[in-house]
């Protein structure tokens, strides 16, 4: 199989899975414990704990474990919003095309007293700017704009959206998942940033939610009091340790790494566009390294997956969250999309383990993909 869905999850690596090893086997102490064990595996999730905020140019109590970016972003705007309406800020401002974490979470919000704003963004997926001092006001509480859509893979304005925040003293979160270890991040512009295991080679079922300490929110989980109070709940030592190892390596390999994996992807958008009645999603140039998004007229998204997996390539039609959904992808919607169009999505991520030969072989086959599907369409025909 050639897998061509690193967006939606990534094969855990060999030095990944040797670092967690010990926290499964031998080492299995609950960090809260106060016998040795307990203490061997509190120093491990400390330690992780410290080379995770030293990357993040951030202090390790600034750092808070959870199960998951979902959990993370929930956290972040829930938590902040909780804590904003004891001072009588009820307002949020989010993206339209942001993860359905972040959406739902901001409707959830809305139903439940608080306004918020949706922004705009323009054909290629960039938020406007304007847009976003225009709706600034004094009851705004937070900002959330994801660094890279997951999507189309345009990469946001954020040291621009983070000097509006600034200059009007708005926290900004950011869901940099996507975007972490594959281009570098001004996380320093951040006040609240997410960020997830499994997107860069690390385990599933943990996240992590970058805080600056003088920004307070609210707890959604209540328990024990682990993370500093705010995120109650055994840590997942094994999969922190996994993490901070993942992150570690990406950051290494970032530059060598993100230039192979563009030419790659240049590769797949040269001949992709070649197919008549195909588009580029997405910035041409200002999108993630390893991120290929295609619309074919004429065609359902589904029906390319399902056929590209019958020649051995594995890909997705958006979010993977979303896919099993037979509905038209938001996000190209937000585009300007006819939802007929957005139907006809395809995406391809590319990961380390990808090699040109896999483009090669795509390439090939994904024209006559394209053209079998079109020889079945009543609409193609007419």
């Amino acid at each position: 199989m050639i897998y061509l869905d690193n967006a939606a999850t990534t094969q855990v690596r060999r030095e990944v899975i040797e670092a967690m090893l010990p926290f499964l086997d031998k080492k299995y102490g609950n960090a809260s414990s106060l016998h040795s064990m307990g203490q061997e595996a509190r120093a491990a999730l400390e330690r992780s704990r410290e080379s995770i905020a030293k990357m993040l140019k951030a202090e390790p109590n600034e750092i808070i474990f959870c199960s998951c970016a979902t959990e993370a972003n929930n956290l972040a705007l829930k938590g902040l919003a909780l804590e904003a309406k004891k001072q009588g800020k009820n307002h949020l401002i989010v993206s339209k095309i942001e993860h359905h974490c972040v959406l739902h979470a901001a409707q959830w919000l809305g139903e439940n007293g608080f306004e918020v704003t949706y922004l705009p963004v323009d054909e290629y997926g960039f938020v406007d700017l304007a847009e976003l001092e225009r709706a600034i006001n004094e009851k705004t509480f937070l900002v959330s704009i994801m660094y890279a859509n997951n999507e189309i893979g345009t990469i946001e304005p954020i040291r621009e959206i983070a000097k509006i925040c600034q200059e009007n003293s708005v926290p900004l979160h950011s869901d940099a998942v996507q975007a972490f270890g594959k281009i570098p991040l001004y996380a320093k512009g951040t006040d609240m940033l997410s960020l997830s295991a499994h997107k860069i080679y690390g385990p599933k079922g943990v996240g992590l939610l970058m805080k600056r300490k003088e920004l307070r929110i609210q707890p959604l989980l209540h328990g024990g009091g682990h993370e500093f109070d705010l995120r109650s709940g055994t840590e997942n030592v094994a999969g922190i340790v996994g993490f901070a190892k993942a992150m570690e390596l990406a950051l290494k390999e970032m530059p060598r790494e993100s230039k192979r994996q563009a030419k790659m992807r240049d590769k797949l958008i040269k001949h992709a566009l070649q197919i008549p009645e195909s588009r580029l999603n997405g910035h041409p140039k200002k999108r993630l390294p390893n991120n290929a998004n295609f619309s074919f007229r004429y065609v359902e998204g589904e029906s390319i997956v399902m056929k590209l997996n019958e020649h051995g390539i594995a890909a997705s039609t958006g979010s993977a969250c979303s896919s099993p959904k037979l509905e038209p992808s938001h996000v190209l919607l937000a585009l300007g999309m006819a939802p007929s169009e957005a139907h006809g999505s395809l995406r391809l991520t590319l990961g380390r383990y990808n090699k040109m030969k896999d483009i090669d072989y795509t390439v090939k086959v994904l024209p006559k993909v394209i053209e079998e599907l079109r020889a079945i369409s009543p609409f193609w025909n007419r």
